[in-house]
C-alpha cells in the first residue's frame, strides 16, 4: 500500500483546517486587535484585494486572517461595499447551516420573550443580534426580515427557515427596501416569503393600537425603537395639547392619549402614514380629539409660528439629517434650526422633544445642536431626561452604530 503524500507547509495546514474555504487577508498596518476585541466590520482599504478576493461572489463566506496569517473567524464578503467583509462567527470552521440560524434566532428570541409579554418587537437587530446586516421585526404571527447584506439574501430560505422553526410566525415578508440594500449593491423589492397579509396589522404598545403597513409602509412598518421615549411622553400627556412633528403612523401622539392628552396634531409628509395615524387614534377610542396635518415639517413650523406657546408637548423626530460623517456639518444646521422652529410653540413650562436617528451625530453634538436652536428660539429651560432605543434594539458596544437613536426631553420656561 503506498502512503499518502505528506506535506506539512503552512498552506496545506490552512486549507485542511478551514476545509477548502477562500480565504481573505487583512493588510499589514489593518487593526486586527479591533477585531479580535468585537468590532465586527472590515473596510475596504484594510482588505488586501487580490485576483482571487475580487473573484468571490458578492456575499461569499471566507475565512478571514490577519496579516500573519492568524485565522480572525468566518466572514461574508462584499467586494463592492464600503464594509468588505462582515464578522459572522468567531469560529473560522463554523458551518453556516438551519442549525446556525436557529441558533442564532433562538438567542435572539430569548431575550424578547423575556421583556415583552406580547409578540410586537425587533426581534434581530443586525449585528448586535450577531446576524450582520439583518432586521426582523414582530407583529404578532407576521414577521418582516429586511436583509440588508448580500449574505443574508442569498441566504434568505435557511433565514425564513429558523425564524419560524423558533417563532412559529405563520407570514414572513422580505422587505428589500433602503439606503443599506442600495450600499450593498443590491435591488429594492418587498415581496411576502411565505402565509399572507390582507393589510395593516393592529400592534398593541403603550396603551394605544398603532397600525403598521409591513407591505407599503416606511422600514418595517412601525419603529419599535421609540417605544421607550413614547411611554416617557404618555407619563407627561395628563390633559396635554400635543403636536407630534414627523409622526409616521401616529407615535408620540397616540401614546401621549394613552397619557390623558386632550388633542393631538400629526404632521407628516406622507399621506398614507397619516391615515395610518388616523386610524389608529379610532382604534384606540381617540379619533374625535386627533387632528392630521400634511406638509413640509419645517414649513408647517413656521406657519404654526404665527401663534406662540399652543402646545403643551411637541415632540419632533426626523429622518437622519446626518445618515453619514460627510453628511454631518449640514445635519447638525437641521437639528438646531428644527429646535429654533420648534420651541417658540411650546407653552411655558411644557415639553419639547427633540431626536436623532443619525449615528454620525453623537448625543454630545446633537444636544449641543438643539441647545443652540433652542437658545436661538428665544428660550430657556432645563434637559429633563435622555432617552434611548428600547432594549430589543441591543447595541454592540464595539459598534457605535448600533446605538443610533437619540431623544432629549426638555422643560421650557416661559
Amino acid at each position: 500500500m503506498i502512503s499518502p503524500i505528506q506535506n506539512d507547509s503552512p498552506a496545506d495546514e490552512t486549507v485542511a483546517l478551514y476545509k477548502g474555504r477562500p480565504i481573505v487577508r487583512l493588510k499589514p498596518k489593518a487593526e486586527a486587535r479591533a477585531i479580535r476585541h468585537g468590532f465586527p466590520w472590515v473596510y475596504a482599504d484594510e482588505l488586501v484585494t487580490d485576483r482571487r478576493t475580487q473573484s468571490l461572489a458578492l456575499g461569499a463566506i471566507a475565512v478571514l486572517e490577519d496579516a500573519d496569517r492568524r485565522a480572525l473567524g468566518l466572514v461574508t464578503v462584499n467586494t463592492n461595499s464600503k464594509i468588505i467583509a462582515r464578522m459572522l462567527d468567531r469560529d473560522p470552521e463554523a458551518e453556516i447551516t438551519l442549525d446556525w440560524f436557529v441558533a442564532r434566532i433562538a438567542r435572539a428570541h430569548a431575550l424578547r420573550v423575556r421583556l415583552y409579554d406580547a409578540p410586537y418587537y425587533r426581534l434581530v437587530h443586525a449585528e448586535a443580534d450577531a446576524l450582520p446586516g439583518v432586521v426582523i421585526d414582530r407583529f404578532g404571527d407576521t414577521a418582516v426580515i429586511q436583509p440588508n447584506a448580500q449574505w443574508a439574501e442569498a441566504h434568505l430560505d435557511l433565514l425564513t427557515q429558523a425564524l419560524v422553526q423558533v417563532t412559529g410566525v405563520t407570514s414572513v415578508v422580505k422587505n428589500g427596501t433602503g439606503r443599506s440594500r442600495t450600499l450593498e449593491g443590491m435591488v429594492e423589492e418587498t415581496t411576502v416569503l411565505l402565509g399572507a397579509v390582507d393589510g395593516p396589522i393592529a400592534v398593541p404598545m403603550n396603551g394605544a393600537v398603532y397600525m403598521a403597513d409591513v407591505l407599503g409602509g416606511q422600514k418595517t412598518g412601525l419603529f419599535f425603537d421609540q417605544r421607550p421615549n413614547h411611554a416617557f411622553v404618555r407619563q407627561l400627556a395628563k390633559d396635554a395639547r400635543v403636536l407630534d412633528v414627523f409622526s409616521h403612523v401616529g407615535g408620540f401622539a397616540l401614546a401621549a392619549f394613552a397619557g390623558g392628552a386632550a388633542h393631538a396634531v400629526a404632521v407628516d409628509a406622507s399621506v398614507p402614514a397619516l391615515a395610518l395615524a388616523a386610524q389608529g387614534a379610532a382604534a384606540s377610542g381617540y379619533g374625535a380629539q386627533f387632528e392630521t396635518r400634511q406638509g413640509d415639517a419645517f414649513a408647517v413650523l413656521e406657519d404654526l409660528g404665527a401663534n406662540p406657546g399652543q402646545f403643551d408637548i411637541l415632540i419632533c423626530d426626523p429622518p437622519a439629517f446626518a445618515p453619514n460623517k460627510p453628511a454631518l456639518e449640514a445635519g447638525l444646521r437641521a437639528y438646531e434650526r428644527l429646535a429654533r422652529l420648534a420651541a417658540p410653540l411650546v407653552a411655558p413650562g411644557g415639553y419639547l422633544v427633540l431626536c436623532s436617528c443619525s449615528h454620525a451625530a453623537d448625543l454630545a453634538a446633537f444636544r449641543n445642536a438643539c441647545g443652540r436652536g433652542i437658545g436661538r428660539g428665544g428660550r430657556r429651560g432645563q434637559l429633563l431626561h435622555t432617552g434611548f432605543a428600547g432594549p430589543d434594539h441591543p447595541m454592540l458596544p464595539q459598534l457605535a452604530e448600533s446605538g443610533y437613536l437619540k431623544a432629549l426631553f426638555f422643560r421650557l420656561d416661559g
